[in-house]
C-alpha cells in the first residue's frame, strides 16, 4: 500500500477498537504506541501482549509498543488517534494537549456526542484548543464506517472513511491508516460522518429491542430505513451533506450495528426487548454501548433544533423514563401518517 512519511502514532484508548486500530497500525509497519488509562490494565498488555479483556485471542505484532505515560505516548507522535469513549474524551485530550507535536493529525474514532456540551468529539477538541489549534497547525479529521473491531484484528476486509476539512489532509490520512484488508476513501464532511456514526447507534438499539421482543425481519428493515431518515433529517439540520449519509458512515456502518451479533448497542436493546433492566443489562457489560449516553445527548439536542425523530424519541423514553418497549412501538406504529 501507499507509503507515508510518518515516524509515530499514538492511538489513546486500549478498549477493543483503539487495540484493532493499533494492531493493524504497527502490523503495516508504522511505529505506533497504544496508550491506556489504567495501569494495571496497561501491565497486563504488556506481560500478556494480548488485550484479554477486551479483544482476546489477538496478539500484538512485536512492535506495537504499550504505554500508561499519556506524555511518553503523544510527544513525537505525527497522528493521534483518540479511542476514548465520548464521556472522559474532553479530560483525556485536554490532559495530552501540551505534548501535541507542532503539525499532528488528530484523528477521532470516537461515535458518540458530549452529554454536558451537546459537541461532537471534533467539536469538543477545538473547544479546548481555541487559538492554538492554529498556531501549532493541528489537522482534526474523522475515521468511520462498519468496522468491528474483532473483524479489523483478524484482517477480515473492512472499508471507512476518513474526513477532513481539508482534502488534501484527508488524502494523507487516507494514507496513513489503509492496509490491504483496511481500505479507507477520503471525504470533507466531518460533520456527517460524526452525526451518522454518533445516531446509527441509537437506531442500533431500537433494532435489538424490536428483535428481542420477537418483531421479525419487516420491522427490523423498517427501523433501519426509517432511523436512516432521521440520521439524515438530524444531520443535514447541522449542515452535513446528505449524500454522506448514504455512503459508509451512513448506511454502511447502520445496516452493520443494527444487524450484526457483535453491536454492542443491539445487544442492549435486545435485552431490554427480552425484558431486562437497563441498569442491569449495562452491569454486565464490559464495554461501552456508546449509544445509551448518546440517546440522551441527542434527545437534548433535537429539543434545542426541533428536529422530528420519533425513533430516538421512543429509544430515549425506553432508556430514561422506563417506558414499557412495546408500549413504545405501538405509539411509532400509530402515529399520524405521513408522505414518505
Amino acid at each position: 500500500m501507499s507509503d507515508v512519511e510518518v515516524n509515530k502514532v499514538a492511538v489513546i484508548g486500549a478498549g477493543s477498537w483503539g487495540t484493532a486500530i493499533a494492531g493493524m497500525l504497527a502490523g503495516k509497519g508504522l511505529q505506533t504506541v497504544l496508550w491506556g488509562h489504567n495501569e494495571k490494565h496497561v501491565a497486563a498488555l504488556k506481560a500478556d501482549r494480548e488485550n484479554k479483556k477486551y479483544l482476546q485471542g489477538y496478539s500484538f505484532p512485536e512492535s506495537l509498543k504499550i504505554e500508561a505515560d499519556l506524555k511518553e505516548a503523544v510527544t513525537g507522535a505525527d497522528v493521534v488517534c483518540m479511542v476514548v469513549p465520548s464521556h472522559g474524551y474532553r479530560a483525556v485530550f485536554k490532559k495530552l494537549v501540551p505534548y501535541l507535536k507542532t503539525g499532528a493529525s488528530i484523528v477521532s474514532a470516537v461515535k458518540g456526542i458530549e452529554n454536558s456540551s451537546l459537541m461532537t468529539m471534533t467539536q469538543v477538541m477545538r473547544d479546548i484548543l481555541g487559538s492554538a489549534q492554529t498556531a501549532k497547525n493541528l489537522t482534526l479529521s474523522v475515521l468511520s464506517g462498519p468496522s468491528f473491531a474483532k473483524e479489523v484484528a483478524q484482517g477480515l476486509p473492512t472499508l471507512v472513511t476518513i474526513g477532513c476539512d481539508e482534502l488534501e489532509k484527508a488524502v494523507f490520512l487516507q494514507n496513513v491508516f489503509v492496509s490491504e484488508r483496511f481500505r479507507v476513501y477520503a471525504a470533507q464532511d466531518m460533520i456527517g460522518l460524526e452525526i451518522s456514526a454518533a445516531l446509527k447507534n441509537i437506531v442500533a438499539i431500537a433494532a435489538g429491542i424490536s428483535d428481542g421482543l420477537g418483531y421479525g425481519l419487516n420491522s427490523r428493515a423498517a427501523l433501519i430505513t426509517r432511523g436512516l431518515a432521521e440520521i439524515t433529517r438530524m444531520g443535514v439540520a447541522m449542515g452535513a451533506d446528505p449524500v454522506t449519509f448514504s455512503g459508509l458512515s451512513g448506511i454502511g456502518d447502520l445496516v452493520l450495528t443494527c444487524t450484526g451479533d457483535l453491536s454492542r448497542n443491539r445487544t442492549v436493546g435486545l435485552k431490554l426487548g427480552e425484558g431486562k433492566k437497563l441498569s442491569q443489562i449495562l452491569d454486565e457489560m464490559e464495554m461501552v454501548a456508546e449509544g445509551v449516553k448518546t440517546t440522551r445527548s441527542v434527545h437534548d439536542l433535537v429539543a434545542k433544533m426541533e428536529v422530528e425523530m420519533p425513533i430516538l424519541d421512543q429509544v430515549y423514553q425506553i432508556l430514561y423514563k422506563g417506558k414499557e418497549c412495546s408500549k413504545a412501538v405501538s405509539d411509532l406504529l400509530t402515529r399520524d401518517l405521513k408522505v414518505e
